[in-house]
């Protein structure tokens, strides 16, 4: 039998013993995952578990184990007795996250330049010059990330951190980049002309491989912190309500 492919893109291998409703649930899970942080599904959207069930060709328990997931994962929400939805988004959560973020970021860096060696800045640079060599926005359609720059950034990052040796710190990591994700994804119609993406990323790299650990925790706070300073600033243009709770 040859695999199902589902509405959204999702190959369905049904042959018998290929793929269990766990794995099912997973490959579901990465999809609504990845439309979260997109912004394709946007904060506080009503998750329909009829409809995703009919979109992605499964049954509502694996739609519902899908979901229950990224509740644990701190991207959708479970509604006492109403279903399920995105995570809302505020100020507050985010000025919270980004503060958290800049430390946890700086940690697993300080492990990465005390602990790297040629290998991984021969990586570092090598995902700087894969990241510079994208355009960052979608030259088609309305203003937003570009999904081939998002995978190059996401990547850059994971290999200025790809010398640290805590799996503990490198997970919550991971957690912090997705729900920040979402906010840049966000703020990319939004953010000024003048704002010098790739100048943030050179300095960045530039401290990393000169073993400048104060120069990268300043280069990196500095660059979490403008994409906040910019959805804050714009929120009412960009979310109304969403945003000003």
């Amino acid at each position: 039998m040859l695999p199902m492919l589902g509405a959204a893109g999702i190959t369905l291998d049904r042959t018998a013993g290929q793929l269990g409703p766990r794995t099912l649930a997973s490959a579901i899970c990465e999809r609504i995952r990845a439309e979260i942080i997109a912004a394709d599904l946007m904060p506080g959207q009503k998750l329909n578990i009829s409809l995703l069930a009919k979109r992605f060709s499964v049954s509502l328990a694996a739609v519902r184990e899908a979901l229950s997931r990224l509740v644990s994962d701190g991207l959708v929400e479970a509604l006492d007795q109403k279903g399920f939805r995105v995570r809302a988004v505020s100020p507050r959560d985010l000025l919270d996250l980004t503060r958290t973020r800049i430390e946890i970021e700086g940690l697993a860096l300080r492990h990465s330049i005390e602990q790297g060696g040629p290998a991984w800045e021969a990586e570092v640079r090598a995902a700087h010059e894969r990241l510079l060599a994208l355009p960052r926005l979608d030259p088609i359609g309305e203003p937003r990330c570009s999904d081939a720059w998002a995978r190059e950034h996401r990547l850059f990052h994971e290999a200025l951190v790809g010398a640290c040796d805590s799996s503990w710190l490198l997970a919550f990591r991971t957690i912090l980049h997705e729900q920040s994700e979402r906010y840049r994804r966000l703020s990319t119609p939004l953010a000024p002309s003048e704002r010098d993406v790739e100048g943030e990323h050179r300095r960045i790299v530039e401290a990393v491989l000169a073993r400048d650990v104060e120069a990268t925790l300043r280069a990196i706070a500095d660059h979490f912190q403008r994409t906040t300073d910019i959805i804050l600033a714009a929120t009412p243009v960009l979310l109304g309500d969403a945003l000003a709770a």
